[in-house]
C-alpha cells in the first residue's frame, strides 16, 4: 500500500505536527493529526521534586528538562506509530515561561527541526492554553463555537482574559483582563503552603473545601481601576449618579490581597500552632493524598470553613469578571483552560452561570488542563496552514504576550 505524501496529508488536513512543551516544571511531547486528532500526548511532571521546596525551582526545572526531553519525544513518536521522518512540522513553545526550561525544548525542537529537514512553529503557551479546549471540541465532532469567544486562562503563572477570534486559517487574541499581581494558581499555591498543605495547592483546597462553609469567611474584592491606555475597557462616568449594585469597569484581577488576608485570619485567629502541627505530619506522610480522610482528620472546622471561603472567593472573582467581559465585548461563548481549570467548584459555577446566561462554555478535559504537548501541536496548524514558520534564531521568550491590549 503506497503511503501518503506530505502534501497529500496536508491537502487532507492529515498533516503531522510534533509538539514540545518545556516552559515551567512539565517535560512534554505529542503527535498530533490535523490540528484535531491527539496520537500520543506524554507528559513527564516534576511535581514530585518540585514539592519539597514548596514551588518550582528553574535550576531544577531546567536540569530536569535535558534528562527528559529526549525520552519523551521518543516515547510520543512511538505511542502515535510513527517514525520522526513521518512528522511534517515541529512546533515547540517560545514562551511565556522559565528562560532555562523554555531553551531546552526550543534548542531540542531545532536540532530535530534542521536533522530532519522539517519546518519549526513557534508557539505561545497561553495560545497552547485555548486550543486544548478548541482540540477536544472538534475531535467530539461538535459544532464550533460562535465567535468571537471569551477565554480564561487561570493557571499557577497566569490569569488572563482573551477575546479570540479567527481570521482566515489563523487567530487573533486581545487582551482584555489580566491579573496585576498573583496568578489565581498562585494565590493557591501559597494559601495551601500557610495552611501547612501540600504543593501544588490547587488539589488540596479543592478537595478540602468540599468539607467547609464557603460563607464562613466573608472575602472581598477591591475594584481595579481601568488603566486609561486599555482599549475596549471603558472608564466610569464620572458624571452618572452612583449606584448601588456592583458594576464592572475593569476586567483586571488581583489575588495578592486574598492571600494576605488569610495569612492575617490565621494570625488573629490562633491557628498558627495547628498549622505548624499539619504541616509537620504531613511531612513525615507523602503518601497522604489531597482528598485523604487522613489530611481532612488535620484540620479542624476552622480550617475546613477558610479554605472553603478562600475558594469560594476566588472562584466567584474569576466568574464575575469572565463573565462580565463576555457581556461587555459581545463574546458567544466562553473557554476556559489552565491548570485552575480542573477545579471542581470553578466547573461547576461557570457552568451554571453559563446555563443561566444562554452561553455555550467549555473547558479541557483534565488531562489538558496542566501543561501538555498537544496544546502546542494543536495552536500550531493553524500556522502551519499558513506557512508561519519560525525563523533560524527563534529563541526563548519569558515575558511573551499574547495578542494586544
Amino acid at each position: 500500500m503506497r503511503e501518503e505524501s506530505h502534501g497529500e496529508r496536508e491537502k487532507q488536513g492529515r498533516s503531522l505536527i510534533l509538539g514540545i512543551e518545556s516552559s515551567c516544571d512539565e517535560t512534554a511531547a505529542a503527535v498530533v493529526r490535523g490540528g484535531t486528532e491527539a496520537l500520543s500526548n506524554v507528559v513527564a511532571s516534576q511535581m514530585n521534586l518540585h514539592a519539597n521546596y514548596g514551588g518550582v525551582v528553574p535550576e531544577l526545572a531546567s536540569r530536569e528538562h535535558l534528562r527528559n526531553v529526549v525520552p519523551v519525544v521518543r516515547a510520543a513518536v512511538e505511542q502515535a506509530g510513527i517514525s520522526l521522518e513521518d512528522v511534517d512540522a515541529i512546533a515547540v513553545t517560545e514562551g511565556p515561561g522559565l528562560a532555562g526550561a523554555l531553551l531546552v525544548g526550543i534548542t531540542y525542537a531545532k536540532a530535530l527541526s534542521f536533522g530532519l529537514s522539517k519546518p519549526l512553529i513557534g508557539v505561545n503557551h497561553l495560545e497552547g492554553h485555548i486550543h486544548a479546549v478548541l482540540m477536544e471540541a472538534r475531535q467530539r465532532a461538535e459544532q464550533p463555537m460562535e465567535l468571537p469567544l471569551l477565554a480564561l486562562v487561570v493557571s499557577g503563572g497566569h490569569t488572563h482574559l482573551y477575546l479570540a477570534e479567527q481570521k482566515d486559517e489563523g487567530w487573533r487574541y486581545r487582551n482584555v483582563g489580566r491579573t496585576v499581581d498573583d496568578a489565581a494558581g498562585e494565590a493557591y499555591d501559597k494559601v495551601a503552603k500557610l495552611l501547612g498543605l501540600g504543593y501544588p495547592g490547587g488539589p488540596w483546597i479543592d478537595r478540602l473545601a468540599r468539607r467547609g462553609n464557603p460563607r464562613a469567611v466573608p472575602f472581598r474584592f477591591a475594584q481595579i481601576k481601568p488603566r486609561a491606555h486599555r482599549e475596549g475597557v471603558s472608564l466610569p462616568n464620572k458624571k452618572a449618579p452612583a449606584k448601588t449594585a456592583e458594576v464592572v469597569t475593569s476586567f483586571d484581577f488581583s489575588f495578592s490581597g486574598i492571600k494576605t488576608a488569610v495569612l492575617r485570619y490565621i494570625e488573629t485567629h490562633g491557628m498558627r500552632e495547628g498549622v505548624e502541627e499539619r504541616r509537620r505530619i504531613l511531612a513525615g506522610h507523602p503518601e497522604w493524598g489531597p482528598g485523604s480522610d487522613e489530611v481532612a482528620a488535620l484540620c479542624d472546622r476552622q480550617t475546613l470553613d477558610l479554605i472553603a471561603s478562600f475558594q469560594y472567593a476566588v472562584v466567584g472573582n474569576l466568574l464575575r469578571q469572565t463573565f462580565a467581559a463576555a457581556e461587555r465585548f459581545g463574546a458567544r461563548g466562553v473557554v476556559v483552560s489552565g491548570g485552575v481549570s480542573a477545579n471542581s467548584e470553578l466547573r461547576q459555577r461557570f457552568q451554571a452561570e453559563a446555563d443561566q446566561r444562554g452561553l455555550p462554555v467549555a473547558f479541557p478535559s483534565l488531562a489538558l488542563s496542566t501543561d501538555n504537548a498537544a496544546m502546542i501541536a494543536a495552536a500550531a496548524w493553524p500556522k502551519f496552514v499558513a506557512g508561519e514558520f519560525a525563523p533560524d534564531a527563534l529563541g526563548a521568550t519569558p515575558q511573551l504576550r499574547l495578542g494586544g491590549s
